[in-house]
């Protein structure tokens, strides 16, 4: 197992460069009553360096989720009576894949047999660079065999409770206790990238394994986790490799949190604040 203590460094920005350059980055994230969200993941992927970002979102909360944020684009997904995405929207989303670099899916979306239907959907797309978070999680551990249908390249970013639903769903032994051991074995035996969140978030491929520095207890919070992504996706869509990605994504998170925490203390932090400190995170980081 190869301990990674460096952490990867995105190339410089050419004098050249349009938004077309630093990827083009589809969140699906949102249902009734998680618009903000859809916003979080929107907002970190544009402060994270994503040249063009787009949120796909139920058409009954996209005048919410547009209004936060005049800088990210928007994609009317079809819904159901409660709010949640529905199968019909699987045909945009697969129409969007054409024009996207990566997407990120699951936050905010309310779990339901539409939004499964949909996630197993863009599992099935070859090639397709995916960000699964949150609910995206939770409705792919009611997925049967999962790892056998997925043909995109995956990051999954579980926090424990969200694992101790991933594990079973897929395995007969009993998860590992340690959750180094237990990251690297799902990552092996699903072929992903594993961001096991917590105080030291692991990241690991199988093969490779990053334990994190950065953070604090104070970012325990509502939406951190929805910023993450939108991080993580935005590093993808630049051009870093997915295990990279999720690396360097999982410290600059950590750094912008430790940034914030020294100005407004850890009881005060909020999610928002975290992205409000990603432009000195990214600057002290490269």
């Amino acid at each position: 197992m190869q301990i990674i203590k460096d952490i990867p460094k995105l190339k410089p920005r050419t004098a050249d460069s349009h938004k077309g350059t630093f990827g083009k980055v589809c969140i699906v994230a949102g249902s009734l009553g998680m618009s903000g969200a859809a916003a979080l993941v929107g907002r970190s992927a544009l402060r994270s360096g994503s040249g063009l970002v787009r949120v796909a979102t139920p058409k009954s909360i996209l005048p919410i989720v547009a209004s936060i944020e005049p800088s990210y684009t928007t994609i009317p997904l079809e819904d159901d009576a409660s709010g949640k995405i529905s199968k019909k929207a699987a045909a945009r989303l697969l129409k969007a894949i054409e024009e996207n670099d990566v997407f990120a899916f699951g936050c905010g979306m309310g779990v339901s047999p539409a939004v499964r239907s949909v996630l197993e959907t863009l599992l099935g797309v070859e090639k397709l660079r995916m960000v699964v978070d949150a609910d995206g999680l939770n409705n792919m551990s009611k997925i049967k065999d999962w790892p056998a249908k997925t043909k995109a390249s995956l990051v999954l970013t579980p926090h424990p409770g969200e694992m101790s639903r991933l594990w079973p769903g897929l395995f007969r032994d009993k998860p590992l206790k340690d959750r180094q051991s237990l990251a690297v074995e799902f990552a092996k035996r699903t072929n992903t990238i594993v961001v096991l969140k917590g105080a030291g978030t692991v990241v690991t491929d199988g093969e490779q394994v990053y334990i994190n520095t950065t953070g604090n207890p104070g970012m325990a919070s509502a939406g951190a986790g929805d910023v993450l992504t939108g991080i993580i996706a935005a590093l993808m869509g630049q051009g870093m490799n997915n295990f990279d990605a999720a690396v360097y994504g999982v410290y600059v998170h950590g750094l912008a949190g430790d940034i914030a925490v020294d100005e407004l203390g850890q009881v005060s932090l909020m999610a928002t604040d975290i992205i409000d400190a990603l432009p000195a995170a990214f600057s002290q980081s490269t």
